[in-house]
């Protein structure tokens, strides 16, 4: 859980997730994450075995990288479905 805790951990996977990706196209994909901090997140998950770098140097979940996507798969399901609705003052629009 501290791993996923950490910020750009959820993202990287949920990215990650459909298929293997390259270090450019990921970095792309995640938006305002910077190369350096995309660099050593990818490290982390790799170190902890939930990503791998291939010999193409892309990145993929590993076996339990995939497990941990599926077991995710409801939260990004609640979080697509309340995006917009929940401010930040941790309310919600009823509308």
């Amino acid at each position: 859980m501290d791993l996923l805790g950490q910020r750009w951990m959820l993202r990287v996977i949920w990215e990650l997730e459909p298929g293997p990706l390259g270090f450019l196209e990921l970095r792309r994909r995640m938006g305002n994450c910077s190369s350096s901090m995309l660099s050593v997140r990818l490290q982390r998950l790799v170190e902890s075995g939930v990503v791998e770098k291939k010999p193409d140097k892309s990145y993929e979940l590993t076996v339990a990288g995939g497990e941990l996507g599926y077991a995710l798969q409801p939260v990004w399901r609640w979080s697509e479905r309340w995006a917009g609705s929940l401010d930040g003052a941790g309310g919600y629009d009823e509308t």
